[in-house]
């Protein structure tokens, strides 16, 4: 099976390829991810409202233009750019990390919060899961306000999320996405289980795609 995933960024190659190792890693048996880039045209970070809109007007044209071939398709983004809130057509399904893992932990009566980079994708990644219907679920969403650097930083990422898990923890979640795709976290050492959505949808495309042809 083999799966699309687009970056919602531009991105130079370097870190293309420290994405798609952390693809190959995470990947379950017979699930195959290639990752590529969106293009110059969509901005270099999400930063504002601005970047978030014109990020999910280039996944949308990358996802339109390159699915031929694949099995299924999403944005390498917790944003979950250009996923549709409901069903969508019948041809190669575009999947979203943040919608799979949001959806399952409810699925199993989870109340859960998340952590995010900036004020500008905490709006984004709320307005997503309300129109999941999710918003009954969620006990909040922490900003940690890491420049973009860090996501290419476990230590750095890890060392800011400590804090923000123990207040959502507080807060009553019992379960805290990690709201960036491309982010190693050291799950066991906080005060409730952090999800990592990649990882999970990942796991979870497999199977569903897997009901699917059976």
């Amino acid at each position: 099976m083999r799966a699309l995933a687009v970056t919602p960024i531009h991105l130079p190659p370097e870190e293309i390829r420290r994405r798609q190792a952390r693809y190959d890693r995470l990947a379950p048996p017979g699930l195959a991810v290639e990752l590529r880039d969106v293009g110059p045209a969509a901005p270099g970070s999400l930063d504002d409202e601005a970047s978030v809109r014109a990020s999910e007007r280039e996944v949308a044209a990358a996802l339109a233009g390159a699915r031929q071939g694949f099995d299924l398709a999403f944005p390498d983004c917790v944003l979950d750019p250009a996923v549709p809130d409901g069903p969508a057509d019948q041809g190669v399904p575009v999947n979203g990390l943040l919608k799979l893992s949001g959806m399952h932990l409810a699925a199993a009566n989870v109340r859960f919060g998340a952590v995010v980079r900036n004020e500008a994708i905490g709006a984004e990644l709320g307005r997503r899961l309300k129109g999941y219907g999710l918003e009954a679920y969620v006990a909040g969403i922490a900003i940690l306000e890491l420049p973009f650097d860090a996501i290419a930083d476990a230590d750095a990422w890890n060392a800011a999320l400590a804090e923000a898990v123990d207040a959502l923890a507080a807060a009553g979640a019992a379960a805290v996405i990690n709201g960036c795709s491309a982010v190693d976290v050291e799950e066991d050492r906080f005060a409730a289980r952090v999800v990592d959505p990649t990882a999970l949808a990942l796991k979870l495309m497999t199977l569903t795609t897997a009901g699917r042809s059976a």
